[in-house]
């Protein structure tokens, strides 16, 4: 559900679908957002939403979303996509409002 709406909020997943770990998950961070680090620093101010950036070469190219044990429990995947759109928005990022949440439902409802 996660995967589903970022995809559907126009981010791109980081890596080789093949070979992702279901423990964390890597999404791009849209050059419109720079570094990304505006966006975590208010997730975690306004929502307290922690999100990673990465390390080495891609320091400040994806983030890191954990996916493990009650952060992937359903409410906290609908509180984390709706956060994160939220925030992305106000940094300028273009996104269809609910969009990320709305295919996340989609998933679940499956």
């Amino acid at each position: 559900a996660l995967r589903a709406g970022l995809t559907a909020m126009g981010l791109e997943l980081f890596g080789n679908e093949r070979h992702r770990m279901d423990n964390v998950t890597g999404v791009f961070i849209p050059n419109a957002l720079g570094d990304g680090e505006q966006v975590r620093a208010q997730l975690l101010e306004d929502f307290s939403i922690e999100i990673g950036t990465s390390f080495g070469p891609l320091r400040g190219k994806i983030w890191r979303i954990g996916t493990m044990g009650y952060v992937c429990r359903k409410a906290n995947i609908l509180r984390c996509l709706s956060a994160l759109e939220t925030v992305m928005r106000r940094n300028g990022f273009v996104v269809s409002p609910g969009a990320g949440v709305d295919a996340a439902y989609a998933v679940y409802d499956k």
